[in-house]
């Protein structure tokens, strides 16, 4: 009798065992779940941008920020890494003109923007940061207000330059006079100079041309980190990347000239311009060079986005020179 009744309670027991077991296993598994709906973070390598790539043709915009080489040329100084959930891309940095800060691009994908806020705000509060966007398209603000957020502020010195392709290529009607204007010397001047597509086999003459633009260049530190994402992109070119397009203007064997962009959809963005003081007009004479080359190669370029001027009045009022035909303005946003 005493052995049936301690055989019952060792049975009650191991099911109470079971059950406890069962209930840490299904509570553990909701963890598990809900740890996957957590954004999983890595940097963005070289090797991730073709997977990166089309997302970024998903953005509806024109700024710099989701270009191939935009994100490329700078993932260092901003921190750039990637978390791809729910086939919707998401990229984590550093607020633009706060890199102390950790902030997100708008995220581009299918998931509808309601959601993927969520997932950034429950990234946020698991990792104990304020969620924030940085560098938003002006296009996206509606959009993210009714989705709701806690405030908008501009980023003053960031909006990028936009211009009209075929104005750009051919310099023609009078308000590109100027710019004619030195071109033409250019060509009076250096008349057995070339213009050839920068690629792996004169890529070495360009990197050797980085030389002379130090030594021209200022010392502040974003010309400084500038120049050496520059090279970052050069020796991409070097080692074959498909997307890096560029041009190089030859004077005999100098160097006059060199430039690297990329295209996305309608647009063409320039992250790179050099030339050398010695050439005059080299500047017009690439710029007006290279929208030709490329929108010879690829017709469907409508654009050209020549970046911000970083609040630099000089570099403003060159840009402005151009007159684009947008400034395309971008807001710090506080979720």
């Amino acid at each position: 009798m005493n052995t049936a009744v301690k055989t019952y309670t060792d049975y009650n027991g191991f099911i109470e065992a079971l059950r406890r077991a069962e209930s840490a296993k299904i509570r553990n598994k909701s963890r598990i779940q809900q740890d996957t709906n957590i954004l999983h973070f890595k940097p963005v390598t070289h090797a991730d941008m073709e997977t990166l790539f089309p997302y970024l043709c998903m953005e509806n915009g024109r700024t710099t920020d989701f270009s191939y080489a935009g994100i490329l040329m700078w993932v260092d100084y901003f921190k750039y890494e990637f978390a791809i959930s729910d086939d919707t891309l998401f990229i984590k940095g550093v607020v633009e003109n706060d890199t102390d800060t950790t902030a997100f691009s708008l995220p581009v994908g299918k998931l509808p923007l309601k959601e993927s806020l969520r997932k950034i705000r429950e990234y946020c509060r698991c990792n104990n940061i304020s969620p924030v966007l940085s560098a938003v398209p002006e296009y996206a603000i509606e959009e993210l207000e009714e989705a709701g957020i806690s405030s908008i502020n501009p980023l003053e010195d960031w909006g990028d330059y936009l211009y009209d392709a075929k104005m750009l290529s051919t310099l023609s009607g009078k308000k590109m006079g100027k710019k004619r204007n030195h071109v033409n010397k250019f060509d009076s001047l250096y008349p057995e100079s070339r213009i050839e597509p920068l690629d792996a086999s004169n890529v070495d003459k360009a990197i050797k041309f980085m030389t002379i633009i130090d030594e021209e260049g200022d010392d502040v530190a974003m010309a400084v980190e500038e120049r050496l994402m520059t090279r970052k992109l050069l020796d991409l070119i070097k080692e074959g990347d498909i997307r890096l397009e560029g041009a190089i203007l030859m004077f005999g064997d100098e160097v006059a000239a060199f430039t690297i962009g990329d295209v996305k959809n309608d647009t063409l963005f320039v992250h790179v311009e050099k030339a050398s003081r010695a050439f005059e007009g080299s500047y017009e004479k690439i710029n007006k060079e290279f929208a030709a080359m490329m929108t010879a190669r690829h017709p469907e370029i409508l654009y050209i986005n020549r970046e911000d001027d970083s609040g630099d009045e000089g570099l403003r009022r060159a840009k402005q020179s151009y007159h684009p035909v947008e400034i395309l303005k971008k807001y710090n946003i506080a979720l």
